[in-house]
């Protein structure tokens, strides 16, 4: 069954400063998402629910919802600062 992927503002925030071509690879890696949330290479966070996967230098952090089928993205940055506070 295929997931509903939304992305909230501050992610999309984030993809708005980030160049057209970074911001191509990163949708396609998000559009993936809707048939498996938990694709080869994804990593579970420790300090915090949820998963992240990589695109190139960036990283994109999102929360799957079973209940409801959903994949929320909730960031998407440059590596070193991903896991800043």
């Amino acid at each position: 069954m295929a997931y509903k992927v939304l992305i909230k503002p501050s992610a999309s925030k984030n993809l708005d400063a980030l160049p057209d071509k970074e911001v191509k690879k990163i949708l396609y890696h998000i559009s993936q998402l809707k048939e498996e949330p938990r694709p080869v290479g994804v990593q579970k966070l420790t300090n915090v629910e949820g998963y992240r996967i990589r695109s190139g230098y960036y990283r994109i952090l999102y929360e799957i919802d079973e209940k409801s089928k959903t994949v929320l993205i909730y960031r998407v940055k440059n590596r070193k600062d991903v896991y800043k506070k």
